[in-house]
C-alpha cells in the first residue's frame, strides 16, 4: 500500500510552485467575481498580473477581524459578508458558526476542507472505525474530521464531547482504532479508562487539532501505545498544514499557498524568521486571498524526510495580533511595522512594554544595520507621533532580538 495520498504530495517542488503560481490568475478573477467582498479589497487589481509570490504580496491581507465586521454589517443581507461564492441549497448542505459569531460555509465537494489527506499521513486506513470527539455543536471542527475520514474510507463514531464514562463504554465495545478530537480530551478519556479499569486499548492512532499539541504530550500519548499525530486546518481556510511520521515540522497542504508576513504587515520574511500565516486557498467556492489566519510560524527549510515535496512550517508557534493597551491607549503590531519602515537603518523593531500596570515604561529596541547620530531622537519622535505615546528607544545589533515572530512584548508585571 503506498505511504502517500496522492501523487501530489510527491511532485517536484518545481514542478508544483509553477502550477500553483499558474492558478493563481484564475483564482483572483473567480474572487472578484463571484465574491462582493473580494470585488471591494481587489478594485483595481489585474488578475493577470498576480502570477508570483512578489505580485501576490502586494495584494492586501484579508484577516479575521475584516471577515467579522464585515459579515456584522451586512447581517440583514448577507450572513457571510460577500465572501462565500456560493449560495443555501445544494451547493451548500451546511453553515457554520465560529465565536464571534463568524459564519463559515461548507460546499458540496467531496472532503471539502481536504482533511484525508492529513489522517492519511496520520495513518488512518480504509475500514478503520474513528471516535471522532470535535463537537457537532454549531462548530465544524467534526464535521472537517468525519469528511475527511469517510474520504479515507473510515467508518466514524460521532462521539462528540463530554459524558466520559459513555464515551468510554463506546470505546469498549465497539472497538475503534483512531481518535479525532482535541489532544485535551484525548489525556482525559486515557487518565479516566485508567481510573475506572476501562479497556480502551484498541486505540492506537489519533488525529489531533484545536489546541497546541507539545512534544511532551506526543510523547506521553506513545508511551500508552498512541500514535498521535496533529493537522493545522481552519473552519475558513480546510487543511493548512499536517504532520508526517518523520515528526519534523508540518508539512503544508496541496490545495493552499502559504507566505509568512511580518506581522502587521503583508510583507513576507525570510525562511526561517517567524511571522504570520497568510494563506491563499484555491476553493472556489470560498476564495480567501491572502487570508491572515493570526497564528505565527517559520518555514522550515527542506523536504520532509518521507518524501513529502511541498513546504513545511515549523507548527504553531503562538498568536500575531500582539495589540497591547498602552497608558489607556491601543497600539498595534502594524504601527511598530509602520515605524521601522520609516528608517531604511532599521533591520527589525520590537516594542517592549515593562514597568507595573498604571505605570507603565515603553522602549522600543532596533536592530540597526547602521547607526548615524542623532538616530534614536529621530526614531523616538516618529514613535510619538505614531502612537501618541513616548517611549525610549534602544539600538541594538542586527541579530540581537530574538526570532519569535513577536513585535510588542508586554513584559509588565501584573500582580
Amino acid at each position: 500500500m503506498t505511504p502517500f495520498y496522492d501523487t501530489l504530495e510527491t511532485r517536484p517542488a518545481a514542478e508544483r510552485e509553477a502550477q500553483l503560481l499558474a492558478a493563481l490568475p484564475a483564482q483572483v478573477a473567480h474572487a472578484q467575481r463571484a465574491s462582493t467582498a473580494f470585488a471591494e479589497i481587489l478594485q483595481g487589481v489585474d488578475p493577470a498580473r498576480v502570477h508570483s509570490r512578489a505580485t501576490l504580496a502586494r495584494l492586501p491581507v484579508t484577516r479575521k477581524s475584516d471577515l467579522f465586521e464585515r459579515q456584522k454589517a451586512q447581517r440583514a443581507t448577507d450572513a457571510f459578508g460577500g465572501f462565500s461564492a456560493i449560495v443555501r441549497g445544494p451547493a451548500m448542505p451546511r453553515i457554520y458558526a465560529s465565536p464571534g459569531p463568524i459564519y463559515e460555509p461548507e460546499g458540496s465537494t467531496r472532503d471539502y476542507w481536504r482533511i484525508g489527506r492529513a489522517m492519511y499521513a496520520a495513518g488512518f486506513r480504509s475500514g478503520d472505525l474513528v471516535h471522532n470527539a470535535f463537537s457537532y455543536h454549531m462548530t465544524p471542527g467534526a464535521f472537517m474530521m468525519e469528511s475527511g475520514a469517510h474520504a479515507v474510507g473510515c467508518t466514524v463514531f460521532p462521539a462528540g464531547v463530554g459524558q466520559t464514562e459513555q464515551q468510554l463504554q463506546a470505546i469498549a465495545e465497539l472497538r475503534p482504532v483512531a481518535y479525532a478530537g482535541t489532544p485535551s480530551f484525548l489525556r482525559i478519556l486515557v487518565e479516566k479508562a485508567q481510573e475506572a479499569g476501562s479497556d480502551i486499548g484498541s486505540l492506537r492512532k489519533g488525529m489531533v487539532g484545536g489546541e497546541a499539541f507539545p512534544p511532551s504530550l506526543r510523547d506521553w500519548f506513545q508511551e500508552r501505545g498512541l500514535d498521535v499525530y496533529q493537522s493545522y486546518a481552519t473552519a475558513d481556510l480546510g487543511l493548512v498544514a499536517y504532520e508526517t511520521s518523520s515528526r519534523q515540522g508540518l508539512v503544508v497542504d496541496e490545495g493552499v499557498l502559504v507566505e509568512i508576513v511580518r506581522p502587521g504587515t503583508g510583507d513576507p520574511v525570510a525562511a526561517g524568521e517567524v511571522g504570520e500565516v497568510v494563506v491563499t486557498t484555491l476553493n472556489p467556492g470560498y476564495p480567501l486571498v491572502r487570508f491572515g489566519t493570526g497564528d505565527l510560524s517559520a518555514v522550515l527549510e527542506g523536504e520532509d524526510p518521507t518524501g513529502r515535496t511541498n513546504m513545511r512550517i515549523k507548527g504553531w508557534l503562538g498568536r500575531a495580533d500582539q495589540t497591547t493597551k498602552i497608558r489607556g491607549m491601543f497600539v498595534h503590531p502594524s504601527q511598530v511595522a509602520d515605524i521601522a519602515r520609516r528608517f531604511p537603518e532599521i533591520v527589525r523593531a520590537r516594542l517592549v512594554v515593562s514597568g507595573e500596570m498604571a505605570n507603565d515604561v515603553m522602549t522600543l529596541k532596533v536592530e540597526a544595520a547602521a547607526a548615524p547620530q542623532g538616530l534614536d531622537a529621530r526614531i523616538g519622535e516618529v514613535v510619538r507621533d505614531v502612537t501618541k505615546l513616548r517611549a525610549e528607544v534602544e539600538l541594538v545589533a542586527p541579530g540581537t532580538l530574538p526570532n519569535d515572530g513577536k513585535v510588542i512584548e508586554d513584559a509588565r508585571s501584573y500582580k
